[in-house]
């Protein structure tokens, strides 16, 4: 087949890096691959040198941002338009809200194509102001009828999509977002090294969070739940920068936890098992997520998690891989961290259950296997 894939921005992701694994694995299976993408600008890392490497053609549209501009959104569209005309893919495959709709209306527009899109957080949430949730519900039950299929990366995606009455439920297929798993499941020497930069105790229980330091992304809940866990060798780490980097670590001070908070920066894709395996706790505290990579990637390394029940995260945290909580808990984040924190063997048991349940699932290979299934049938 002759594919296509759009998406907005090559940022370090994970839908950026399922987007990408889906290119190579597509390009491996004896197909034609480009990836159009916009700019990989902003403060959190990039992605666009990696799949400049993978052997697919890759096009970047300069126009082509995460936030709404008419002008500027008008000509990605104008330039998109070219080149699904020059290239006549047989499958056309947008990723991301703004990819989404730009693309599917040109694609449709134009003829001539299959279209699918994944959906890997919905752009409309409780946290948004009504007008824009208005907005964006409008323009997805549009773009829902311009594609033959929808990719959703956890069922719970497809449940919240068709409560707005967006596209219909044969429209929809639930496939996880794949990753490379051996690595996550493979002892790391680095790990140590890891531990041994943020200078922790020997005894250490080292508590993470990987995500952007980004509104809703849920820091000041662990930042306050950790005020009273007074245990010293409990030790936090938030891996990933964003804008509000100054005010967490802000935060941090005013709570006086200095001393046991440890913040990374951005660390490559690479390091992520090394971190993973670093970790005795992942804890994920976002508000909204299609469904956090961080989750599976722990599970893979043998790590409990300790999660807020938003949108797929019940679908991998369940009681026997961590503890799920009701979203802004903090006394319940607290005493769930301090339960793992004084049991190791329950830290085992769950971390296990855990690899076990992911390997497959999350294996990235299953995952193009799947995708592939899902264009044959159209």
């Amino acid at each position: 087949m002759k594919i296509v894939h759009f998406i907005t921005r090559l940022i370090l992701g994970g839908a950026q890096e399922n987007t990408i694994l889906t290119c190579l694995g597509q390009l491996r299976g004896g197909h034609d691959v480009t990836l159009i993408t916009g700019p990989a600008i902003g403060p959190e890392g990039e992605l666009l040198s990696w799949a400049k490497t993978m052997g697919f053609r890759v096009e970047v549209i300069d126009d082509l941002r995460r936030e709404i501009s008419p002008r500027r959104d008008w000509r990605s569209a104008r330039r998109l338009e070219e080149l699904l005309r020059e290239l006549q893919p047989d499958v056309f495959h947008t990723h991301s809200s703004k990819a989404g709709i730009i693309g599917r209306n040109v694609a449709w527009k134009l003829g001539g194509m299959k279209v699918v899109h994944t959906i890997h957080g919905l752009p409309f949430n409780e946290y948004n102001p009504a007008l824009s949730n208005m907005l964006y519900v409008y323009l997805e039950r549009r773009a829902a009828k311009q594609c033959h299929k929808i990719i959703c990366v956890a069922d719970a995606m497809a449940r919240q999509a068709l409560g707005e009455s967006i596209g219909e439920p044969a429209l929809y297929t639930t496939v996880y977002s794949g990753m490379e798993t051996l690595p996550f499941m493979t002892p790391a020497p680095a790990a140590v090294k890891f531990r041994e930069s943020l200078d922790l105790p020997d005894d250490a229980v080292l508590v993470t969070q990987v995500s952007r330091l980004a509104e809703l992304k849920g820091h000041e809940y662990i930042i306050e739940a950790a005020r009273d866990i007074t245990d010293p060798r409990v030790h936090f780490c938030f891996v990933g920068d964003g804008k509000l980097r100054p005010e967490i670590e802000l935060a941090i001070d005013d709570a006086g936890m200095a001393e046991r908070f440890h913040l990374t920066g951005l660390l490559p894709r690479e390091a992520m098992p090394a971190v993973m395996q670093a970790t005795d706790i992942l804890v994920h505290c976002s508000l909204r997520e299609g469904l956090a990579r961080a989750l599976p990637q722990a599970m893979l390394a043998g790590r409990p998690v300790i999660s807020y029940d938003v949108d797929g995260a019940r679908e991998v945290v369940t009681d026997d891989t961590g503890i799920l909580l009701e979203p802004e808990e903090v006394d319940g984040l607290r005493k769930a961290v301090i339960k793992l924190a004084d049991n190791p063997q329950l830290r085992k048991k769950l971390g296990d259950a855990g690899c076990e349940f992911c390997r497959h699932r999350f294996d990235w290979l299953y995952m193009v296997d799947e995708i592939m299934k899902v264009y044959e049938k159209i």
